[in-house]
């Protein structure tokens, strides 16, 4: 079967699907046939996807830090669309700041999405695939998971913590046939990079991205380029496809050699 339709017949929830990453694994997902639930916080991005793929998209506004609502809406989706093959967390938010000035509800609202968001969809999709004996569950996390970073103490904490509770799930239910691995960006053009860059200066910041910064101990990226959200998309989509289903419990680093891999 060629890639293009690899996933034909398989229904996937994706969350943080509005934009960037999350909008790119959609993109991905329904080019190798599979249909997909589009969840968002905000529903203007994940309608707009649903009105360019009718018959492969459904669009809901979803808030993963709250658990009933996650649980309501894999429920529903398993009796109106059919059961859910696939589950990729992206939802996700950075607060960037010292730790000093780094407020209880920065902390607490990063690890609500970040950390809670990832468990409480796994938790739900991950009860039924293993019920069913087949399943596969992608988290986007961050290479700054793997290597401290100044300003992002919260962000990185909040994602090493969604890889590993991805890692021992993938140990749970391996021998129910679910797979469970994360992909770990860096830095992406995404709304969430730009937000980090100096305002009308984009060009200069990338520069500065792809450089590196030895006074913040940031390595470069030694590939020169910053990723597009493509990239992790692509790398999602193997690892949810047939071609990947001797891997599980492995986190994937798509960031350009620029964390060494530490």
């Amino acid at each position: 079967m060629s890639q293009e339709r690899e996933l034909a017949g398989r229904l996937a929830l994706v969350t943080g699907a509005g934009r960037g990453i999350g909008e790119a694994v959609v993109h991905a997902l329904v080019a190798r046939g599979a249909r997909v639930l589009a969840t968002d916080l905000t529903p203007d991005g994940v309608a707009a996807l649903a009105r360019t793929y009718e018959d492969q998209v459904t669009a809901r506004t979803l808030d993963v830090t709250d658990s009933a609502a996650v649980e309501g809406l894999v429920a529903e989706t398993e009796s109106t669309l059919g059961p859910l093959d696939i589950a990729v967390n992206v939802a996700g938010i950075l607060r960037g700041s010292p730790v000093a000035d780094l407020s209880d509800e920065e902390w607490a609202a990063t690890f609500a999405v970040n950390t809670h968001g990832v468990f409480h969809v796994s938790r739900s999709v991950s009860r039924r695939m293993s019920g069913r004996g087949s399943g596969s569950i992608v988290t986007v996390a961050s290479n700054a998971a793997g290597i401290p970073r100044t300003n992002m103490a919260a962000y990185a904490a909040s994602k090493a913590a969604a890889v590993m509770f991805t890692k021992c799930l993938g140990l749970e239910v391996a021998s129910r046939g679910v797979r469970c691995n994360t992909v770990s960006p860096g830095s992406t053009l995404t709304d969430m990079q730009r937000g980090m860059w100096t305002a009308g200066d984009e060009e200069a910041s990338a520069r500065g991205v792809i450089e590196g910064d030895p006074t913040t101990y940031r390595t470069g990226i030694p590939l020169g380029r910053i990723a597009d959200p493509s990239d992790i998309a692509d790398a999602v989509a193997f690892l949810v496809s047939d071609r990947a289903r001797h891997i599980t419990m492995h986190d994937l680093y798509v960031d350009g050699g620029a964390t060494l891999r530490a």
